[in-house]
């Protein structure tokens, strides 16, 4: 299996190969690379898709406490092992911000960006109790049926099944969403830094995100510094490009041919 060493962290990830513009896939909170399937599969003919576990999640662990700018230089760090000088990042919630963070560091290592059902700032104080309490639940008793349904209503689609999520959470040392979950609450606000972000950078989010309201992704739209487009997904949840693939798919086609 494909390991990369990037600063004494072992980052597990997967590429398609070939030729063509490279692109890298950074997952969001509680998921792993392979949330990006039907981006993979339906880009990888025309373009080298990349796909990550980031720290914490899937065969990556975190052994020490980070922030999303030690994400981003693993990003970076990834794009070195595979000798790649520069890519489009794509990136959905926490992916995003590790992402818009790669851009701010390596500005030339980044083409563009696009970002999925993400945002700039930081977690409402309205949100935090509850979100606090769930992931105390879930170290101590574990991502019961209950939780986890209720955590994958959040993050998933209506409608969308989530069965497979589920069985990959309940599988997992309960603690190990201690450190991402600190990560996660403790991150930095970069509102006041996206007019510094000035690659070319596609936004799509889902209508009905019950965890990023579709504000924060106008927010995105207005104040990078090179926003192209925003695509509103209808009916798609946080993961949009889970369950809607078909119109993620073709505008993010139509943006690494042009940028990539």
């Amino acid at each position: 299996m494909p390991f990369a060493e990037v600063d004494g962290q072992r980052l597990f990830y997967q590429d398609s190969g070939g030729s063509g513009p490279p692109v890298v896939f950074s997952h969001g909170f509680l998921m792993d690379h392979e949330m990006f399937v039907p981006q993979v599969e339906a880009l990888s003919d025309e373009f080298r898709c990349i796909t990550w576990d980031e720290r914490g999640f899937g065969q990556t662990d975190a052994r020490a406490p980070f922030s999303y700018w030690d994400s981003a230089r693993d990003c970076l760090g990834l794009l070195d092992h595979l000798g790649i000088d520069a890519a489009v990042l794509s990136g959905m919630s926490q992916g995003g911000f590790l992402s818009m963070r790669a851009a701010l560091s390596a500005p030339a290592r980044v083409k563009g960006l696009a970002l999925i059902d993400t945002q700039a700032g930081v977690e409402s104080e309205e949100a935090r109790p509850a979100y606090e309490a769930m992931a105390q639940q879930w170290a101590t008793e574990g991502p019961t049926d209950a939780l986890a349904g209720a955590v994958a209503s959040i993050i998933m689609s209506p409608g969308y099944d989530h069965s497979a999520w589920v069985a990959k959470w309940q599988a997992r040392p309960r603690e190990s969403i201690l450190e991402p979950f600190r990560t996660l609450m403790e991150r930095d606000d970069l509102t006041s830094r996206l007019g510094e972000i000035t690659c070319p950078t596609i936004v799509f989010h889902g209508d009905a995100d019950a965890a990023i309201p579709m504000e924060d992704a106008e927010r995105l739209q207005r104040e990078l510094g090179n926003c192209v487009e925003l695509v509103r997904v209808p009916g798609a949840g946080h993961a949009s490009n889970l369950s809607h693939p078909e119109a993620v798919n073709g505008p993010l086609r139509d943006f690494l041919r042009k940028y990539g």
